[in-house]
């Protein structure tokens, strides 16, 4: 008798969009799991608020989903779908807490997100050689010339060199130390170089946050690239953090002419 209570329970307490929900009770019998529909997190939200949640616009997602969803596809129609797959991910990557992710999607075990988080992660990364690069012709190559040269008057850039700390958690371990960064908190630091339009054109992320700018750069692919020739005299900008070079320039430390404070 109480098992038939809570089962009326259950169904009163549902609402007229748990049908699928109701007819799983009814077609699979008392000790049969339930499984409630999953919630499509995508039309749930207005464009307002799933900019807020996601930090990407909704165009923006069906475009990334559409570079990797036969990635994510799933045998079982109770995992959650490509969609939720990716979208499940991007709130961790806004709110950087896994509890507070899996809250938001109903019926995911904390084990589960963190798997699919982790999956879709390195499927995301798999895109980097496609997006992440430098201009390949020639005339990609002069139009980055160019729009910099319009904005900083600078002529012969193609790109600008910086470094970012990403906040993570203490690995743990006896190296963990070389992972906390001169403010105090633990994390990557992570080099980064820009084109005209501020898009990332090169990325190396391996570095712990004790790690020195100028170290990262001399140990990088890129420095032997330019190093080398292949860009010929193009140009990257820094700042004060790194040596200047024939081909990275930096601030003039004690400027005193017009013609230096102009640089």
């Amino acid at each position: 008798m109480s098992k038939m209570a809570n089962m009326l329970t259950i169904i009163d307490n549902s609402d007229d969009s748990g049908d699928e929900f109701l007819m799983n009770v009814a077609l699979r019998g008392r000790n049969a799991k339930i499984y409630r529909p999953r919630e499509d997190h995508y039309a749930k939200w207005t464009d307002k608020e799933f900019f807020v949640r996601f930090r990407l616009t909704k165009e923006t997602v069906l475009e990334l989903l559409d570079l990797i969803r036969e990635d994510l596809e799933t045998s079982t129609d109770r995992s959650l779908s490509p969609m939720n797959q990716l979208l499940l991910t991007l709130r961790f990557y806004a709110l950087g807490s896994l509890l507070i992710s899996v809250g938001d999607f109903s019926g995911v075990h904390k084990s589960t997100a963190s798997v699919i988080i982790k999956k879709v992660s390195l499927i995301i990364a798999n895109l980097r050689p496609q997006f992440i690069h430098f201009p390949h012709t020639a005339a990609d190559k002069k139009t980055n010339q160019v729009e910099f040269y319009s904005k900083n008057h600078f002529p012969r850039v193609v790109g600008a060199i910086d470094c970012t700390h990403i906040r993570i958690q203490s690995p743990g371990g006896d190296q963990a130390e070389v992972f906390r960064n001169r403010k105090g908190w633990f994390s990557l630091n992570v080099q980064t170089i820009s084109d005209a339009r501020m898009r990332f054109v090169d990325i190396v992320a391996r570095w712990p946050g004790s790690a020195h700018d100028q170290n990262i750069f001399n140990n990088s692919r890129i420095k032997a690239r330019f190093e080398m020739g292949e860009f010929g005299e193009g140009l990257i900008l820094g700042d004060s953090g790194y040596a200047l070079t024939p081909y990275l320039l930096t601030p003039l430390r004690n400027p005193l002419l017009p013609e230096e404070n102009l640089y």
